[in-house]
């Protein structure tokens, strides 16, 4: 067992009842299910406290968590937020951000404090915690976790017992920020049980849930980081999505929703589940098509792996696959801020600082490297990835027709390192189009990839040219031989980006 770390803002909400502990009469930990370890009913609130607070660092609250991230997410409503939803979510979300800064000034405490003495090392931080100091911070953890668990509970029984015949939904303006929520933070909205945590969900171009009552062709747009269903704009003529139902009105556009903040792989073994899911409920579903946009494009891949894996039938309709400016092989943002992180950790006095580079989520870890498979991360400590070279190769399924689109600042071919690294400013080329020197490399045809000049990263989402190539794609459906076709080269016609790509 690793080194039981203290900060216990990453366990699971204190007040929930679902996560599976309790302390016995004699003060021990015991394991059991249904019952969390700090529960208003077995934790004191003056000298016993410490001792309970203590007996914690036994645990490693990793592995707990790690063990119950299953059953996190079983308590995830499948049914969109409503605005109840969201004012208890930022309530518990406020107090919790109190939590997280006691941490980092705890931390930065400890280190000033012990550093200067030459005592900043494994033994005397674990001395901390039984300390005077160390328990005094662990106090107001717990306080601002219990107040602010009673003020989300208050919300949720005043919304339960209102009259209201059917939740108030959330605009689409509330509708994204929530999305940026989960992007930026989600895995900690699912380990906190907090209402803010979206499910993964199918909606159809009027925002309704779209489980039932499908068949022939379904295409699933995904959206990437911090996104929603509202991001490819499902409503408006010159959308993606509507341009596909144009061609093909034949066939069913469904957009996926989802907690970007997750791990990838997560998402995939959920998508792969919600798909299964579809298809014995649709059983008339002949074709499955998916088109992802950056994380998007990951999720979609992850799911096909998993459902290849467990052997389900769904993965046997797949039909086409084309993600857009996907990292496949990592974004080089994600990897900068790891580097900063890294750098800071380093500096005496300030590695305290390289704490808030952890808040950020699972979801944006797993970009650094483009990692798709649950043992790409499982067996570390903490919130981290393999590093490139180690994390696990997944091939794309056969019998998929699979399409990669990359974009590029500059709105000319330039062929050079430096395009090639800067491509849509936030995945390079290389990335998008899953070349890699290595093990890694898709494998993808140059018939099969397209380079679009002139667009950045969010771009993609709504260029005109990038639309029409879809489209075309979508709608040729394995009848041409693109595999035999050269490499595409897309540039803008003018100057004007704005007018060529509205």
């Amino acid at each position: 067992m690793t080194t039981p770390k203290t900060h216990t803002p990453d366990l699971p909400d204190a007040t929930h009842d679902s996560y599976g502990s309790s302390f016995g009469n004699e003060g021990m930990f015991h394991y059991q299910p249904g019952v969390h370890p700090i529960s208003k009913a077995s934790m004191p609130l003056h000298g016993d406290l410490y001792e309970h607070i203590s007996q914690l660092d036994a645990l490693d609250m990793e592995e707990l968590v790690r063990l119950l991230a299953d059953d996190a997410d079983e308590t995830i409503k499948n049914k969109p937020l409503s605005l109840g939803d969201f004012f208890e979510g930022l309530a518990q979300l406020a107090t919790m951000g109190v939590v997280e800064v006691t941490e980092i000034v705890e931390s930065m405490h400890r280190e000033i404090m012990l550093r200067p003495i030459g005592r900043f090392n494994k033994n005397n931080l674990n001395n901390w915690q039984g300390g005077i100091t160390g328990r005094v911070y662990g106090l107001v953890r717990y306080i601002m976790l219990m107040v602010g668990n009673n003020l989300a509970s208050g919300l949720r029984l005043y919304k339960n017992m209102a009259t209201q015949t059917s939740s108030q939904p959330l605009s689409h303006g509330l509708k994204k920020l929530v999305n940026v929520f989960n992007g930026v933070m989600g895995d900690h909205l699912v380990n906190h049980s907090n209402s803010l945590a979206i499910p993964m969900v199918l909606y159809d171009a009027d925002g309704n849930l779209r489980h039932e009552g499908l068949s022939g062709r379904i295409i699933i747009l995904c959206h990437g980081l911090c996104l929603s269903y509202l991001s490819w704009h499902p409503e408006e003529e010159n959308s993606l999505g509507a341009a596909i139902s144009r061609s093909q009105p034949e066939a069913t556009v469904l957009y996926l929703d989802y907690n970007t903040g997750r791990r990838i792989s997560r998402s995939g073994h959920k998508f792969s589940k919600l798909l299964q899911s579809l298809v014995d409920n649709n059983p008339n579903i002949s074709q499955i098509d998916i088109v992802g946009h950056s994380m998007g494009g990951l999720v979609a891949r992850s799911a096909l792996h998993y459902g290849k894996q467990d052997r389900l039938d769904w993965v046997k309709r797949v039909g086409n696959l084309i993600t857009l400016g996907s990292p496949h092989h990592g974004a080089l943002l994600e990897r900068i801020g790891f580097m900063v992180q890294d750098i800071i950790s380093k500096v005496p006095f300030a590695s305290s600082l390289a704490h808030l580079g952890d808040m950020r989520s699972a979801g944006i870890i797993d970009l650094r490297h483009g990692s798709i498979r649950d043992a790409d991360w499982q067996s570390l400590e903490g919130r981290n990835v393999l590093p490139q070279d180690f994390r696990h190769p997944t091939r794309l399924p056969t019998g998929v027709k699979t399409f990669f689109v990359a974009s590029a600042l500059i709105e000319t071919h330039y062929d050079s390192k430096v395009t090639n690294l800067l491509g849509d400013s936030l995945v390079s080329v290389a990335s998008a189009l899953g070349e890699d020197d290595g093990e890694h490399n898709l494998f993808v045809p140059e018939g099969h990839k397209a380079v679009f000049y002139g667009v950045n990263h969010m771009g993609l989402i709504h260029s005109r040219r990038v639309r029409e190539q879809v489209v075309e794609w979508l709608l040729d459906n394995g009848k041409s031989d693109y595999a035999s076709r050269d490499r595409i080269h897309s540039y803008p016609q003018s100057l004007s980006l704005q007018t060529e790509d509205s």
